[in-house]
Formats: C-alpha cells, structure tokens, sequence
C-alpha cells in the first residue's frame, strides 16, 4: 500500500506541504467516527494516533521516529511517559528476536 501512495505522489506532483487527500480534518473524523460505530466501537480523537504508535513501537521504530512524526510531540519525554515503558516479557522477546 504505501507502494502505490508513493507513486500516487509522484504522479500527481503533491509536495510535502501539500494534502495528498483533499479532505478537511472534520471530514476525515467524520469518516473514522462512522467506521467505528459500524463495527460498534466508540473511537476517541487520539485512538488512531496511539494506535499507529504503538504498532510503530512495536515494530521496531526507534522511540525518537514515534515521539517526533507520528506523535508530534515537542519533548521526547511526553512520548516516554505514555510509550517508552517496556515490559520485562516484551524486553526479552525483543532480545530473543535481535539475538535469538
């Protein structure tokens, strides 16, 4: 998918401070709001945000990426607070999976 998003962009020219999509932010929630009462789940504002995070986290993306791009937050210590706290079983299945 993010494949065919790249060669969206450079085919249509979008720059990077441009909108890929021209869509206003109300819209957009509007439409997550709607996919969520849909399979009847309530999303809150920061639910895709914190998701997106955390699977970035998980994955492997260095807390400064998850802080700074996907989070926006000023200080890397407001990211700590909320995704730097890893637990002793993912702390060595991560180990597992760098040495294992």
């Amino acid at each position: 998918m993010l494949g065919r998003l790249n060669q969206y962009i450079q085919a249509n020219g979008v720059n990077q401070n441009s909108r890929i999509f021209l869509i206003s932010y109300v819209a957009a929630w509007s439409m997550v709001k709607k996919a969520g009462q849909l399979v009847g789940i309530e999303l809150k504002r920061h639910d895709l945000k914190r998701h997106a995070a955390t699977y970035a986290s998980q994955s492997g993306t260095p807390i400064e990426i998850v802080s700074k791009v996907i989070l926006r937050h000023a200080d890397l210590s407001t990211t700590q607070r909320y995704h730097g706290k890893v637990n002793d079983a993912e702390a060595i299945r991560w180990i597992e999976t760098l040495y294992g």
